[in-house]
């Protein structure tokens, strides 16, 4: 157990939240989780040093057993499924609250509410990946194997669209083969995307995954891991590219490792330089 200073941990699905516990623990936090109902994995428990399990709607009883932790800080990692948040959420007072003052019923609006309100309480909501740098993608070839001269032409090109698409807020990902857009992201996913691609225009695409214009690290990490090179192998892409600096890397060697041993190339783009581009 840990005795550091309390940090909470509210906890989707997935690798993430046992990534971020451990991080934190290694920076010596005592590690408080609030684990979503229906989502987060019950292994939890072991890697944290309390977990106490919450409803999509409870945010009385979130802030609540933050308060009587002590953590003023806290951080959000893990995916939660769209119809659990469009179909599933029984509002407690305090979140109907939050909701009326939505202007718009979306993900990143309503988990933004939700930020701002645990703000509001005293709990300062942290950057997912704050104990998680190493984890991140760094700039420049990521993988043994580089895309070559056609692959990179296709790189540029899916940033491109990428980057508009983000910047629409529509979804972050663009496949692209032969400087063709093949298949654009939305609820679907990235994943689902990419085998989507391969269904499309057969092996041989590349993938570039971007942040949005105004990511908020808080709550909307980009994410890839093992799960994208198995949809990669059945789509036979080739190339990922993804942001440096924005992009958590589930479990960053081994997911190098994979990508070596199958030969796809990762690559880590450098946003600022997308931004000064098209601010000139």
């Amino acid at each position: 157990m840990t005795t550091g200073e309390p940090l909470g941990l509210i906890a989707g699905n997935g690798r993430f939240p046992f990534l971020a516990a451990a991080g934190a623990r290694r920076a010596g936090r005592h590690v408080i989780a609030l684990a979503i109902r229906e989502e987060a994995d019950p292994g939890l428990e072991r890697e944290v040093d309390e977990l106490h399990w919450v409803g999509l709607g409870e945010l009385s009883r979130a802030v609540e057993l933050l308060h009587r932790a002590g953590a003023r800080e806290a951080v959000m990692a893990g995916q939660v499924k769209h119809r659990q948040i469009f179909s599933g959420i029984v509002p407690d007072l305090k979140l109907m609250g939050v909701l009326a003052r939505l202007a718009f019923r979306n993900t990143d609006s309503l988990i933004g509410a939700v930020a701002d309100a645990l703000t509001r309480e005293g709990v300062t909501l942290l950057p997912s990946v704050a104990f998680l740098q190493d984890q991140l993608a760094t700039a420049g070839p990521l993988s043994r194997r580089r895309p070559g001269r056609e692959e990179q032409g296709d790189v540029e090109y899916g940033e491109t669209v990428a980057r508009a698409l983000a910047g629409l807020d529509l979804g972050q990902t663009a496949v692209v083969k032969d400087r063709a857009a093949v298949a654009l992201e939305a609820m679907e996913g990235t994943d689902e995307t990419i085998r989507r691609a391969g269904r499309i225009a057969g092996p041989g695409t590349t993938v570039v995954k971007v942040s949005k214009p105004r990511q908020d690290m808080r709550f909307d990490v980009p994410v890839v891991g093992t799960s994208t090179l198995e949809a990669m192998k059945e789509a036979g892409s080739r190339v990922l590219a993804v942001d440096a600096g924005r992009t958590l890397l589930i479990d960053r060697p081994d997911f190098l490792a994979r990508a070596d041993a199958e030969g796809v190339a990762v690559l880590g783009l450098e946003p600022g330089k997308a931004d000064a581009a098209r601010n000139a």
